[in-house]
């Protein structure tokens, strides 16, 4: 057998990597759920089709089954933002990044207690997610301005502090579809042929 070079991890087995992937994709939807903030880690498990050994074994806190899927999540948010910027319509575009990001506030409304925990004591994570959402959506709307469909008085940073305060305004059940409908009204607002 071949021994591995020093320093050089071995890949993991591609069973490990499905269970990890249903993981994440179990505990998206189980902490976004209205509820999820007090879902217990065997319902991620269950939903994910594993055993809480396995959890476990990817995840041996919930902090970081919690930082893991938050990081995923922006992952996700930036990646999409790539593939839509090659779309015709700059301003749809920009409107289907921003209601991706309500699923992603959603999820992370689930996770919040422990995100805090995970946070606290360091600014990595958050000035992680700043600078990737920031320049994801700075991006779209550089595009949609170049092509005079939007106004160019509006920053990213301006709406992503808009998006972060529709979202936590409200926690009531259906949250979403009212920060959805308002964030319609936003961005017919920056339209040119409306500015």
């Amino acid at each position: 057998m071949e021994a591995r070079p020093p320093g050089r991890a071995r890949r993991p087995r591609a069973d490990a990597a499905r269970n990890r992937e249903r993981l994440l994709e179990a505990a998206k939807r189980v902490f976004g759920r209205d509820d999820g903030a007090h879902s217990s880690l065997e319902a991620v498990a269950r939903e994910a089709g594993v055993g809480i050994g396995t959890l476990y074994r990817h995840f041996p806190t919930r902090e970081s089954l919690f930082e893991a899927v938050y990081r995923r999540e922006v992952e996700q948010l930036v990646e999409l933002a790539g593939q839509l910027a090659g779309g015709p319509d700059p301003v749809a575009a920009l409107r289907r990044w921003l209601r991706a990001n309500v699923e992603f506030v959603a999820t992370k409304k689930g996770m919040a207690a422990a995100l805090a925990i995970v946070m606290q004591g360091t600014t990595d994570l958050s000035a992680y997610t700043a600078e990737r959402l920031t320049a994801a959506v700075g991006g779209l709307i550089d595009r949609a301005v170049a092509a005079g469909a939007l106004r160019g008085d509006v920053g990213p940073e301006d709406l992503l502090r808009l998006l972060v305060s529709l979202c936590y305004g409200s926690s009531a059940p259906g949250w979403q579809h009212n920060v959805l409908r308002l964030l319609d009204v936003f961005v017919d607002g920056m339209r040119r042929d409306r500015a």
